[in-house]
This record gives structure tokens, sequence and C-alpha cells, in this order.
């Protein structure tokens, strides 16, 4: 059981004042979907109507990024309000979260939930949540604390690490679902000769899924198909919105569209023209348009911020490789892909809807980085936080309810997989300390995770610095590019600038030693 702390007593002493008429807010942060998986972003061989609708009714924002090109850091930086590489006391979090970490969020920060929840809000979270469970190693026995209910939410459903990764069960709150104390899950270690429970198959086109690596639970095991993640997270959310009798809610739905395997429900397989990887990113559609049924059939949606996002940038993994052949351009013309630090990587859509507040068919270009939905939301329900709750969040409510003349951030610090290659952007000016991405390596057919300069040969986008998919050998020791010219990041305005270069490495140096 949580214990009293003052963040958790403070909560308890704001909650009466909650009044009915506090704004709904939900956020639904899409996995791995790139800047132009979506209509109202470019797309042409898939078909997103229900959330190009949220676009034309509400905001859409052209200069929005995750504050890591990963998963796990960026979903820390979503909930902390902190960029992730000051996580685990400044050692940063890089990776993806392994399946046996522990919870990587203090339970005594004061995160996005506890936002909501020092308001007197119902808060829930549904979907991908990797950010680990408990202290230490995770050994997945139950209950499955500290976790999701430690960090300000009421409730939890979903997959507790991601939908390629065991274990393959649905953890509701604290618990696996199913579980039977007669027959727990159990970590199979390496070289153990037990063989692990057997779990939905999946064809060879819905892309890498990791092979089970628990054995036990059987009954846990079979009550999850990959087939029906989509359909089964999004009637658990309409259910828990639809049963919150008027009283205001935060809902955070963290899909697992599109990351691989791609999996669609039946009704949506080879309804797109760019093969499993569109007809997954047509579910994320039809989920976005059951939650606002949801919330017009319950009469509040008049009362509700929706706000839609993704955690990084799009993957050519072999789902991602075989839609771009098909002519669609996951990450439109952006340079780069998740993992790396080109805008590929964290440059993505980010659409915010709400009828009376914010203006239809409007688009920003104001920088938008994931870490400011804190300060935003907290702004939006008018709760003040004070400078260590912020951390590096800044509240950016102006730009979606008004037309702000100066940019509200100037800068921000963008992380990929390997820390060598943090960077950091000051107004137009992008500044990378290394040569490439950074990010995933792979360039030969049967891999899994292309990135760098080799996806520059499948979608042709032009850099400065790549020739035939592989960095020249006489390209410069880092990389500066001028987004505004050049948002594609075609060329590398290094050897250019060097007083710019020099201003941008002393400004990424104060960052890392924690002087911003």
């Amino acid at each position: 059981m949580k214990k009293v702390t003052m963040k958790t007593l403070m909560a308890l002493l704001v909650a009466g004042a909650v009044s009915a008429k506090q704004p709904n807010v939900v956020l639904i942060f899409a996995d791995d979907l790139g800047y132009g998986d979506l209509g109202c972003y470019g797309a042409t061989k898939l078909k997103t109507p229900n959330i190009d609708k949220l676009a034309s009714e509400g905001r859409r924002f052209t200069d929005a990024h995750s504050s890591s090109a990963v998963c796990t850091p960026s979903r820390y930086g979503l909930l902390s309000g902190e960029y992730p590489f000051r996580a685990n006391q400044g050692k940063g979090i890089w990776g993806p979260a392994p399946i046996e970490s522990p919870l990587l969020i203090d339970p005594e920060t004061f995160t996005l939930a506890d936002v909501f929840k020092s308001r007197g809000y119902d808060t829930a979270v549904f979907g991908k949540w990797h950010l680990g469970f408990g202290e230490g190693k995770n050994d997945w026995q139950e209950p499955l604390r500290p976790g999701p209910l430690d960090l300000g939410f009421d409730y939890y459903f979903g997959m507790p690490v991601v939908n390629s990764a065991p274990p393959y069960v649905y953890v509701e709150n604290d618990r696996i679902v199913g579980s039977d104390p007669s027959d727990p899950l159990i970590p199979l270690r390496k070289g153990s000769k037990v063989k692990p429970t057997p779990i939905t198959p999946i064809p060879p086109e819905a892309a890498q899924r990791t092979s089970n690596r628990f054995s036990g639970a059987v009954k846990a095991h079979e009550l999850f198909n990959d087939f029906e993640v989509g359909t089964t997270l999004t009637r658990k959310a309409t259910e828990w919105i639809e049963s919150r009798g008027g009283k205001p809610f935060f809902l955070y739905f963290a899909t697992t569209n599109v990351h691989h395997p791609f999996t669609p429900a039946k009704q949506f397989q080879g309804k797109s023209e760019c093969g499993p990887y569109g007809d997954f990113a047509q579910e994320l559609d039809w989920i976005v348009g059951e939650v606002r049924k949801s919330l017009e059939k319950t009469g509040v949606a008049d009362n509700t911020l929706i706000v839609f996002t993704s955690d990084n940038g799009g993957m050519f993994n072999h789902g991602g490789r075989a839609a771009a052949a098909k002519g669609h351009k996951i990450n439109g013309e952006l340079l780069g892909s998740k993992f790396g630090i080109w805008e590929g990587g964290h440059r993505v859509p980010f659409i915010a809807w709400w009828p009376g507040k914010i203006e239809a068919g409007s688009v920003s270009d104001q920088m938008f980085l994931n870490v400011d939905l804190k300060a935003t939301f907290a702004d939006v329900i008018g709760r003040d936080l004070s400078a260590e709750e912020k951390k590096d969040s800044i509240s950016m409510l102006p730009a979606l309810t008004g037309n702000p003349a100066e940019p509200l951030r100037t800068e921000m610090v963008i992380t990929p997989h390997k820390a060598s290659h943090m960077a950091v952007r000051k107004g137009k000016w992008m500044f990378i300390p290394a040569r490439s991405d950074g990010g995933f390596n792979g360039s030969k057919p049967s891999q899994h995770a292309w990135g760098g300069a080799a996806v520059t040969t499948l979608v042709g986008t032009p850099n400065s610095d790549i020739e035939n998919g592989k960095i020249k050998k006489d390209s410069p020791l880092g990389q500066l590019y001028d987004l505004e010219a050049d948002v594609n990041q075609t060329k590398n305005l290094f050897n250019e600038n060097p007083e710019v270069v020099e201003q941008m490495k002393a400004l990424l140096s104060e960052y890392k030693k924690g002087g911003k």
C-alpha cells in the first residue's frame, strides 16, 4: 500500500475544491507514429479521418517534439516533466526499459497525473506502460508495486512492457489479468530448460516480436491476443470514460499502435494501401474515433481537451520498409527515424482539440516539447506549479488557445539512443555534437532495426554528409542545421558557422552540467 507522503497529503487537501465544470483532459499518446503517418500531415497511402477531423476542428502543430527519440525516456519526460537525460540521478535514461526494469520514476515525483489528482480529478492510464514496476530487479510477482498507481493514477489497464516484448499478458492496476496463485508468472532465466508458455502466433509480415521468456500463468496468456490489443484497450478506456458520472477526469491512453508487431484487428486488415503498417495506423484512427464517441455519448465532449501526439518518430523496421516501398512516407520528408537525433526521430504529430477554446482549423509553428504538457495541463485546470514541480516543463497553453507573437519555448534538449548524440536546439539552430544520428545502424535486408544514413536510400531524403547511404569520410565532426530554412536537414552548416557552433557547444555543455 502506498504510504501517506507529503505529495499524497497535499492532493487530499486540495481535492475538495474541485469544480464540476473543470475541463476533462484526454491525452492519446501513440507509439512510433511518424510525422507523415496522418492524412492531415500529408499521408496519402492510408486514411485517418477521425484524427484529421481533430485537426480540422482544432489546432495542428508543425514543430512539436518528443523529449527523446526512444519510447521509455520519452514517456519518462512526458509524465515527470523532466528531461530524460536528468533521470537516474543524472545518469539519464537512454534506451527502452528492459523486461526486469524497476519503476523508473521515483514515486515521490510530482507527476503529470498528480497535477490532476491535486485538483480532485479521476485519473487513469490505458495501454503501453514501459516504465517498469517495483524496486530493484522486477521479478513479476504480485502486487506489481510501485507502479502506475504510485504515480498519481487511480486505475491502470494495459501492456506492462511493449507489444513486442514479454510478458504477453495484460496488467490491471497491480495484478496480472487472469493470474492464478497456483500457476504464477515465472521469468525464465538464461539457459533454463523450462518451456515458455505458448503465445498467439503472428505472421512474418507483422514484423519482429521477442519470443516469450515466461512460463506459467497459462490463463493470463490465453486472455491476450495480439490482434485484439487495440480493440480491448479501446473498450476498457471508453467504459472508464462512461463511468465517471460527471466527475472531471484525466485519461492517458498510450496506444500500442503503430509499434511492431503490426497486428490490427480483422476489420482493419488489408484496408490501407501500404500493408500491415498502414492497417495498424488506420486502427489507431478508429481508436481516436471511439474515444470521441464516448465523450459525446456522455455529454462531456464540449468540456474536454483532447491532445493527440506520439512518443517518437517512425521506425523503418520490416513493416515500415514495406510501407515505404508502397510509397508511404512515414516521417514525411524529414531526415531520419526513431532512436536517432535527426528530425524524423523526434518531430512528431501534435493536435489539440477543445471546442470553444481552440481555433478550428488552425496551425501553429510554436516549438513544443512533450515535457511541456505537465505545466500546460496544470494551467488548463488552474493548478499553480512550483519550480520544483514544473522541472523542465513550460506552459504552452497560450499556444493552444491563442496566437502568441513570440515563441514560448526558445530552446530545448533532445536525446537519441546514444548519449554521444544528445543535441540542443535554440531558435532556428539545431546542433548535434557528432556525425550521423546516434540511433539504429541496420542496413541489410535481414535486419530489423534500420537507421542512420542507410534510411536515406529507402526514402530519398538527401543530406550533405551522406552519399550512397553512408556518412562521407570527410564530413564535419558535428552537425548544425538551420531548421527555419531547411527543416529537412539537407545541408550541414557546421563548417560555415564556427561562431554559432561554439555558442551551441557551450549551451549544450551548460545543460549537461545541470546549469539550465
